[in-house]
């Protein structure tokens, strides 16, 4: 019989007042200035400059083509799949695809930093369009304060071309639309893809940033890609096109028709990105990608792929204005469908869980007809948005009352996930993956969260396929080793929940929400009565 020891739980600081009373202070200010300043509106979509462009429509006679093709050729009907859930390899995946290019990179994200990797990655997409590749880069505008003129410099190169997603109308006061055009504004597109040559792709959980490539030393997030090649890349640029070509993508030169830029500016923005690059290669995080094969592998044709059919699914760009749910525009559907199927087995990990009451019973129901299903998402510490962590908490009882098998991620976990090589530690670990495992033989790679958000307002892309060897041992390391990173959620003798985990080689029982003081838990608690669950 296991034991526990009983631990304290681990404190963090509570909200400071001055610096809580300056932020509403600053709020006040912003709602001010919203009240007296004027709407700014989006370029008439009549007269805004968007020249249709598509995906290549045969990969044939391409670098990458050629080298996959006796591959393909043994493999007729299917697509090749390679997980990543290293940092590390998922920042060399995208490296290498951008490098071997030799016609077009289809580039497609919600997030993109201008830190080490982010400046890097736009250093390489410029150096590929000097060599005559075009480039497409579509960027959600969510996250693009302070980066018009980055977009824009990149957007002067004649093979570049950048579009924002349902874009901010005012650039320089974003607030305004955050009050005035709220329900247009909360719509994003979440999708991460990068495609070269219409033959091989890289999609799943990650955006473009330091933290997400393990090359942050604050907060690192565990996350999930998948490199896949063949034809699943050519409807992987289908996706692209269909929302590089709608009506929600404005060209970022749409905002700036009166501002020229200038060969001066030009010229400087080269020479800082070449002396970013140079500064990146001499990094220790460039020291620690040199431990990985994925760098050395002469040709990606090289790579362990698993091979099979697959399911690619994703929200059309139109979600941006439509109401319903349905299987016509909605990703949601086609993902609950595939989770029907499961039969034995059923392993879920999302970082922003938020199940609402149907999918509750839902899991519920499968563990009724015999199907283990476990889950693993952030604990309060270890999750970024609290408001979701509020939400989390309304199922969490219900689940484990239900007989699902309930984990959350350890903020102090570290890089204890399969890593290896020379590791760039950080101070804080976040869940940021977003993958199923069924059955120990199919897999689930994507955006999409398991939260209202990402069912209603986000777009979200993600795939379907087998990989039995890939399934059984992400599923079997999760059983190993999950309680050394993660708290198990479990039911007390008196039917309360406790979380169980094993931190410095020893076991622990808490009897309360884990490493969060009482401020933490009453404030989580007042917003999991007040926050809209759809919202989160």
């Amino acid at each position: 019989m296991t034991t526990y020891r009983e631990q304290p739980t681990y404190k963090v600081k509570p909200l400071n007042y001055r610096i809580a009373q300056s932020a509403v202070s600053r709020l006040l200010a912003i709602v001010l200035g919203v009240l007296v300043s004027a709407c700014a509106s989006l370029p008439d979509v009549e007269e805004v400059a968007r020249s249709p462009s598509y995906a290549l429509s045969d990969p044939v006679g391409t670098r990458l083509h050629d080298s996959l093709q006796p591959l393909l050729a043994s493999h007729p009907g299917q697509s090749g799949f390679l997980t990543l859930p290293v940092g590390e390899e998922a920042f060399i995946a995208r490296l290498r695809l951008v490098a071997a290019a030799q016609k077009t990179l289809d580039v497609q994200y919600y997030i993109w930093h201008e830190d080490l990797t982010g400046a890097a990655l736009h250093n390489q997409l410029l150096a590929a369009a000097d060599r005559g590749v075009r480039v497409r880069i579509l960027q959600d505008d969510l996250n693009t304060a302070g980066m018009d003129q980055t977009l824009r410099l990149l957007d002067a190169h004649e093979n570049v071309e950048v579009r924002l997603f349902n874009p901010f109308a005012n650039r320089e006061h974003r607030a305004d639309d955050m009050v005035t055009d709220t329900k247009r504004i909360n719509h994003r597109m979440h999708n991460k893809t990068l495609t070269a040559d219409a033959i091989a792709t890289v999609f799943g959980g990650r955006n473009i940033g330091d933290e997400y490539f393990a090359a942050n030393t604050e907060v690192m997030f565990g996350d999930m890609d998948a490199l896949a090649v063949g034809p699943i890349a050519g409807e992987v640029s289908s996706q692209f096109d269909l929302y590089w070509n709608s009506d929600w993508a404005y060209p970022i030169a749409s905002f700036f028709q009166d501002e020229a830029i200038t060969d001066e500016a030009l010229a400087d923005f080269r020479r800082r990105s070449d002396e970013q690059m140079a500064s990146a290669g001499q990094s220790r995080y460039a020291d620690a990608l040199k431990a990985f094969g994925l760098l050395r592998e002469d040709s990606i044709a090289d790579l362990d792929f698993a091979w099979s059919g697959w399911v690619l699914a994703y929200d059309h760009p139109s979600k941006v204005e439509t109401k319903e749910v349905s299987a016509e525009t909605h990703l949601a559907p086609k993902l609950l469908e595939g989770l029907s199927g499961t039969q034995r087995d059923l392993l879920i990990v999302s970082p922003y869980f938020v199940p609402g009451e149907d999918l509750t019973e839902f899991l519920i129901g499968l563990v009724d007809r015999g199907v283990r299903v476990r889950i693993l998402t952030n604990s309060q510490l270890s999750n970024d948005v609290a408001a979701v962590h509020a939400g989390y908490i309304r199922y969490r009882e219900d689940l484990v009352k239900g007989g699902v098998e309930l984990y959350e991620l350890r903020a102090d976990a570290g890089r204890k996930v399969g890593v290896t090589g020379e590791e760039v530690e950080s101070e804080k670990t976040s869940l940021h993956a977003k993958f199923f495992v069924l059955d120990e033989e199919r897999l689930w790679v994507g955006s999409y969260n398991m939260d209202g958000r990402s069912t209603i307002f986000n777009t979200e892309l993600g795939a379907y396929f087998s990989s039995p060897e890939v399934a059984r041992r992400l599923s079997r390391e999760l059983d190993e080793d999950l309680l050394n990173y993660a708290f198990r959620v479990e039911l007390d003798k008196d039917g309360n929940l406790q979380w169980a985990t094993i931190r410095n080689g020893e076991q622990e029982l808490l009897h309360e929400e884990p490493d969060t003081d009482w401020w933490d838990r009453a404030t989580t608690g007042v917003m999991s009565v007040i926050a809209p669950e759809k919202q989160l």
